[in-house]
């Protein structure tokens, strides 16, 4: 059976009943003027105009779960106090709580200076929008955005990128210029050649090689790839915080009614005329979709990462402000609570 979760349309128009055919427009050609005028601009305009409209509002939103989003490795001994309710049951310090009979857990000050890696496909699959807006634009802003933020705060980014394989990576580094280096590289891909289909493992067995030290590892894909990825991520996220940032258009999931499309497989090329006004071809195509859906958040849960998901019709700032309450509730679920004798004792 043929992956339909592969294919894009070339462009989604509706099926011409007078002259009895499909609407042929050529492959490539663009679906919005707004995505020409975005491609239009330099790499300091866009990064100036996230910094108002979305890293501005984050500000305002976020406030101190930086902390929750982000966490660093280093820990240093900063004070002893008495335990309070949601206090993590290994921090505790036993020797003080014998001498004095009253549980004491030991405060730490968190070294925020990190490392973290962007690993990004940006395989032809991620080219495709349906909307305004086309994957690949929602990870170069999500990457700047977040890219951005961890600088400002003296930490460090770096990139791995994924096209036909791994064929570019920038080294950690950080400050702002670092930042438009990176949205400079990302932009200057050029444009969906059929590649191929992705093997999204190549990608993460070569981060598992190249990073040495503990970091937080983004995985930036849509995740259409061949089998086999789901391993080299779990080990991945052995050693390091990983989040997988999953893209996705909402034509991926349910086909509207537009007639007769012409549907192409972005990274083979192969084409296929599809008729959307027939019920139960759409119903088919919803099913197989939501069936891979359950698989991929089931193959992420395995492998213990985090998601976050981004849609090409969703806002960017509400998405991340999900993600962080998310981790901040499971944070004070795994902080465990006080052994029962010591509620006794308490």
């Amino acid at each position: 059976m043929k992956n339909w979760l592969r294919r894009s349309p070339v462009r989604t128009e509706p099926f011409d009943k007078a002259q009895d055919r499909p609407v042929e427009v050529p492959a490539g050609s663009s679906t919005s003027s707004d995505r020409t005028a975005s491609q239009s601009e330099s790499a300091e305009h866009v990064l100036r105009r996230l910094e108002w409209t979305v890293i501005r509002r984050l500000d305002g939103l976020l406030q101190g779960d930086y902390r929750t989003l982000l966490r660093g490795a280093g820990l240093d001994l900063a004070d002893l106090r008495e335990y309070q309710h949601h206090d993590d049951v290994r921090h505790i310090d036993w020797n003080v709580t014998a001498r004095t009979g009253v549980p004491h857990v030991r405060v730490f000050t968190e070294d925020r200076e990190m490392a973290a890696w962007f690993l990004l496909d940006l395989s032809p699959s991620v080219d495709f929008g349906s909307g305004e807006q086309r994957k690949r634009q929602v990870s170069s802003e999500f990457v700047t955005v977040l890219a951005r933020m961890l600088t400002r705060h003296g930490n460090r980014v770096g990139a791995m990128l994924y096209g036909a394989g791994v064929d570019h990576v920038l080294p950690t580094r950080g400050g702002r210029r670092h930042v438009l280096n990176l949205l400079n590289t990302m932009r200057a891909r050029p444009a969906a050649v059929e590649a191929g289909t992705t093997r999204l493992h190549e990608l993460l067995e070569s981060a598992g090689a190249m990073l040495k030290r503990r970091s937080t590892v983004f995985v930036v894909s849509d995740f259409i790839s061949e089998p086999g990825w789901e391993k080299p991520l779990g080990q991945l996220a052995q050693r390091h915080e990983v989040v997988a940032v999953r893209l996705l258009d909402p034509m991926e999931l349910q086909l509207p009614d537009l007639g007769l499309l012409t549907i192409r497989d972005a990274e083979t090329g192969e084409q296929l005329l599809v008729d959307t006004h027939d019920a139960g071809f759409r119903k088919r195509f919803a099913s197989i979709a939501a069936q891979r859906e359950a698989q991929l958040r089931v193959a992420l849960v395995r492998a213990g990462v985090d998601a976050l998901e981004l849609s090409t019709d969703a806002d960017l700032v509400e998405a991340i402000v999900r993600f962080t309450d998310m981790r901040k509730r499971r944070s004070r679920l795994t902080s465990g609570g006080l052994p029962a004798h010591l509620k006794q004792a308490a």
